[in-house]
């Protein structure tokens, strides 16, 4: 039987399907109205007790129209008898708490998750070298306060937005439905595009950044550099960058049950850690800074011809900024949570406000121990000029004789950035599921399709291979590299400021708020998160080093900016013709 898709419905048309009821008996449309309501009232009692949140009850309404509307003809109703509509309802109802039972992530589950892309772990040993370079620790400590609130409003804009359409879509979903329908096309495109690509950037530098600290661990475990310690070639750490994403994409391809429960043990990884670190080095260190050298010292000795502090200070907040990314895991991660439109905000919410507390307390602990800023950024230390390694280093040499115990420290955050790129692949598969649900991405067909377990098996090798592929950059030019990155900060702020340019503008007086909101300060808060996000991206597009050199150029307006341009053009020849925007799929995939 072929079938077809009307074009104002997703519900879909077969031939020889029977007539629209309006071409029925009216006694006949009379027992179909009254079976049906019957029924609806049943299935409401049924449905009662279940945790529905916002998005299944959008998802129910769908249904409801889908049979009960009088110009829709459902290709289940092959006969004119009332009792036959009325077992369609039945059907409906055994999917719709289906659909339900698949919701196996509770709140603690979203929010693990966006706490463990969050990592603090993570992006702080990351870019250590960043906040000790510009502005060193007074950049480092008060930057994070800075940046922390600020992206707390982004996230509570967000959460808002969240709790009204909580879909594994999450930005581009809500982008449509904000801008309207003549723009909802495009806005969500771009948005899209731009969340999409950012999350795979996210997960290349995260992953990349364990393979250069696996190296720095074996460099350090055979001697040090300065000891004839080994250090790994740029091709060997690219083979431990595919196999580290190897072992993510295999994780994610088990049952959604099995990741909720890694997803836990990595927030729990996450929180512990920061709390041992952050007692243990200072702690163990020989030598501490003075509490006046940790919130007050601004170093300015950068080698780079910047002189202007407050220059130093803002590139310096780039730290905090890339480390406070990836929360908008919890709204791609909805349609697998319970109570979605409370729990997704929710997890948007504490996975900033508890990162925002423990990376600070973190980055305290750690910088008690740092005393010469100099030594730790040069290259002949024996962590090979990786700051926070040489550090954890030290301060158990110098006090045992032996390095071995800041080997393991090192360990404990390695093991942290394994969980960050993990969970940033989870989210990364449930970003291109849903895209390419809606026909937005090439081949679509493909990565929208999920295995016996509810999990989009194809999404999640795509985004391993996608992330392997943009590392491969750094083999040619790590300066092309680092380009590519930029668009792990720059371009996801970008994706999530577009839905909340649309909430305080064109959908101002038309947003209707979920059971989360803000109230009268919702335009407030959203026109604070906007300017911020407009604010460091032109300040992370700064050149970062005078004079400029095709070294030391900052191609993160490059990157952002030929990202934008093959976003449009693409729209502009080519997707504007046919892609329409989300689909509602009433249907369902069994």
């Amino acid at each position: 039987m072929s079938s077809a898709t009307s074009r104002n419905s997703s519900v879909t048309y077969r031939k020889n399907s029977p007539p629209p009821m309006e071409r029925l008996s009216v006694r006949c449309q009379l027992s179909i109205r009254i079976l049906t309501a019957f029924r609806f009232v049943h299935l409401k009692f049924e449905l009662h007790d279940l945790p529905m949140s916002a998005l299944e009850s959008h998802r129910v309404s769908d249904c409801w129209q889908s049979v009960a509307s009088p110009n829709i003809s459902n290709p289940l109703l092959v006969s004119s008898c009332p009792f036959i509509y009325a077992r369609l309802l039945g059907e409906l109802g055994c999917r719709i708490k289906r659909l339900i039972s698949n919701c196996n992530f509770r709140l603690l589950s979203n929010f693990a998750f966006s706490f463990s892309i969050i990592s603090v772990l993570t992006g702080i040993t990351t870019l250590f070298n960043t906040g000790l370079t510009y502005g060193g620790t007074v950049s480092m400590i008060y930057g994070w306060f800075i940046a922390g609130v600020f992206t707390m409003f982004v996230g509570l804009s967000m959460a808002e937005i969240c709790s009204s359409y909580p879909t594994s879509g999450g930005l581009y979903y809500w982008s449509a439905k904000l801008a309207g329908p003549s723009w909802a096309p495009f806005a969500s495109w771009l948005t899209g595009w731009f969340n999409i690509v950012g999350q795979w950037a996210v997960t290349t530098s995260i992953d990349f950044s364990l393979a250069q600290m696996i190296n720095v661990i074996i460099l350090l475990s055979t001697g040090g550099k300065n000891g004839g310690g080994y250090e790994a070639s740029k091709y060997l750490i690219m083979g431990f960058h595919g196999g580290i994403l190897l072992l993510h994409a295999i994780i994610n391809s088990l049952p959604i049950s099995v990741l909720s429960f890694f997803g836990q043990i990595a927030a729990a990884w996450n929180l512990l850690g920061v709390v041992v670190l952050m007692i243990a080095i200072p702690s163990v260190a020989k030598h501490k800074a003075s509490a006046e050298f940790v919130f007050t010292h601004f170093n300015t000795d950068n080698g780079n011809g910047i002189d202007s502090k407050m220059y130093i200070f803002v590139i310096g907040l780039l730290m905090s900024q890339y480390t406070l990314t990836g929360f908008d895991a919890s709204a791609h991660m909805t349609e697998e949570t319970k109570n979605a439109d409370m729990n997704g905000p929710r997890g948007i919410i504490s996975s900033i406000g508890i990162s925002i507390i423990f990376g600070w307390g973190y980055l305290v602990g750690i910088t008690f121990a740092v005393t010469n800023i100099p030594y730790l950024l040069n290259t002949d230390n024996d962590a090979g000029g990786y700051a926070i390694a040489e550090v954890f280093y030290s301060a158990f040499k110098d006090r045992y004789g032996s390095g071995v115990g800041g080997i393991i420290c090192l360990g404990i955050v390695a093991v942290a950035i394994f969980f960050c790129g993990m969970s940033s692949v989870t989210s990364n598969s449930r970003m291109a599921y849903a895209f390419s649900r809606d026909g937005a991405m090439p081949l679509s067909f493909l990565w929208h399709k999920v295995n016996k377990q509810e999990v989009p098996i194809y999404a999640v090798w795509m985004s391993a291979l996608v992330a392997f592929c943009m590392a491969l950059t750094s083999l040619g030019s790590y300066v092309a590299f680092q380009a590519m990155v930029s668009i792990a900060t720059i371009g996801l702020y970008i994706a999530y400021a577009i839905p909340i340019v649309f909430r305080v503008t064109l959908a101002q007086k038309s947003f209707v708020p979920g059971p989360f909101n803000l109230g009268r300060f919702g335009i407030l808060v959203g026109w604070i998160a906007v300017i911020w996000v407009a604010t460091i991206s032109v300040l992370f597009s700064l050149p970062v080093a005078y004079p400029i050199t095709r070294e030391n150029l900052n191609y993160t307006p490059v990157a952002v900016g030929g990202l934008l341009i093959l976003t449009v053009s693409s729209w502009v020849f080519s997707a504007r013709h046919w892609f329409k925007g989300p689909i509602t799929n009433v249907e369902g995939s069994d």
